[in-house]
């Protein structure tokens, strides 16, 4: 599948006991959430709202978001955190409609619009990994959420782990992140791989730590190609090729 890979080795060799995984891009995908606030706001509230708008005004919640996951440490901080991103959301909206709903309004229909989905090379490709005796950790730069929203779309019985960015207080390019994940996976740094979708984040963050990376760059998402020694793949699936 795909056709990215450039290692003549196999990614998961004997030698790999534990696979860490990233969440957003690489085990979930978020569908577009603007369709979805501008049909929420319609029904529930009367409001009309160019999708348009509603994309610009999303990406200005995302920005801020991205910039402050790691605030949402709990249920009070994470409230918090949704409160000010719904906020933003506001401030991005046209005037016509800013004022016309309250904070909690506002936050519920946000949150609502935020709907993920898993890949469908995910479900299959986490069990084979698994009945090969592989430990699977997520390792993902996201609030304390993210086991919840797992278990929703029904992977967390596919995992035996998930350290958030968050709850540990150190987002990933972080050593710190990475090294929790091996020691909940119960490995050492050489037989751990690291899969996720970006150069920053994922590659350099593992191979500070000492964990082979695995660039995952799925079709339709551009970025900088990976370093020559550094594995890239468009499917999760070619992790058991």
């Amino acid at each position: 599948m795909g056709g990215l890979t450039r290692a003549a080795a196999p990614i998961v060799g004997p030698e790999v006991r534990a696979v860490l995984l990233d969440g957003l891009g690489t085990l979930l995908e978020l569908a577009p959430p603007a369709p979805a606030l501008a049909r929420a706001l319609r029904v529930e509230y009367g409001l009309r709202l160019a999708e348009a708008d509603a994309q610009r005004a999303f990406a200005a919640e995302i920005a801020y978001y991205r910039a402050r996951h790691h605030e949402g440490r709990d249920a009070a901080t994470l409230a918090d955190l949704r409160r000010r991103c719904a906020e933003v959301l506001r401030d991005a909206l046209p005037a016509a409609l800013a004022g016309e709903l309250s904070t909690a309004q506002l936050t519920a229909a946000m949150l609502g619009s935020l709907r993920f989905e898993v890949y469908p090379d995910v479900p299959a490709t986490l069990a084979e990994l698994r009945a090969r005796g592989l430990s699977l950790v997520v390792v993902s730069n996201w609030d304390v959420s993210l086991p919840a929203v797992l278990a929703d779309v029904g992977l967390a019985g596919a995992l035996d782990g998930v350290l958030t960015s968050a709850a540990l207080g150190a987002p990933k390019p972080a050593v710190a992140i990475f090294e929790a994940a091996l020691a909940l996976a119960g490995v050492a740094a050489e037989q751990a791989v690291h899969v996720g979708d970006s150069l920053a984040h994922d590659v350099a963050g593992a191979r500070a730590a000492g964990v082979a990376p695995v660039l995952l760059r799925r079709a339709g998402v551009g970025g900088p190609p990976a370093p020559p020694e550094v594995p890239a793949i468009s499917s999760l699936a070619e992790l058991l090729t």
